[in-house]
């Protein structure tokens, strides 16, 4: 009888753990979706970058924003 109960505890406390590591990966997912698609000029320019408007997609280039369409 002992043994049920902490073989209960100890699938219980598993079950548990397993919920809190999918929160948490949930939370790390909703946050890196919140960067933003599209940045302005100067956005790219504050980032360390150069806004291509020439280019296809007018794309960022270099520094933080780098790849991102330019608004």
């Amino acid at each position: 009888m002992r043994i049920r109960r902490i073989l209960s505890a100890t699938i219980a406390t598993a079950a548990l753990a397993g919920l809190g590591l999918t929160g948490a990966a949930t939370a790390t997912a909703a946050t890196a979706q919140g960067a933003p698609s599209a940045v302005s000029p100067s956005q790219c320019r504050e980032g360390g970058g150069e806004p291509r408007i020439d280019l296809p997609g007018n794309p960022c280039k270099g520094g933080t924003y780098d790849g991102q369409s330019v608004d």
